[in-house]
């Protein structure tokens, strides 16, 4: 609350109160903020930022919890084919040419897609 302009009713015990108070907020305020980019620095450290065009092809990492009917046993393959990215809706979630034999919805999340590289390699061609 901002303290009146006219200081003939004001206390001046209250006003000195009232700008160490402020003052003390700011300083925690800048050192929370100083403490929050520190671990936010360090926890991203070594993450890398992956991204996907409309059209890129990228593996899908088939969870057991989102496909149980095609995974019957932890050796089975976790991805079978590359699909291509349709749409993307914001840098977390991409949306994927599924076809109806999953049945599931084609929007996954980034940390489910693999950027698809070819596994042939040019030393099989010779």
């Amino acid at each position: 609350m901002p303290l009146p302009t006219s200081f003939d009713f004001v206390h001046k015990e209250g006003v000195s109160k009232y700008k160490f108070i402020r003052d003390l907020y700011e300083k925690v305020k800048g050192q929370i903020q100083a403490q929050m980019e520190k671990i936010a620095h360090s926890k991203n450290k070594g993450k890398r930022v992956r991204s996907f065009n409309e059209g890129d092809l990228v593996w899908l990492h088939l969870r057991k919890e989102i496909f149980p009917q095609l995974l019957k046993s932890k050796l089975s393959l976790h991805g079978n084919s590359a699909f291509q990215v349709i749409k993307k809706i914001n840098n977390n979630a991409y949306q994927l040419d599924l076809s109806l034999e999953y049945g599931v919805h084609p929007t996954f999340n980034v940390t489910n897609l693999v950027p698809f590289t070819s596994t042939i390699n040019d030393e099989d061609d010779h």
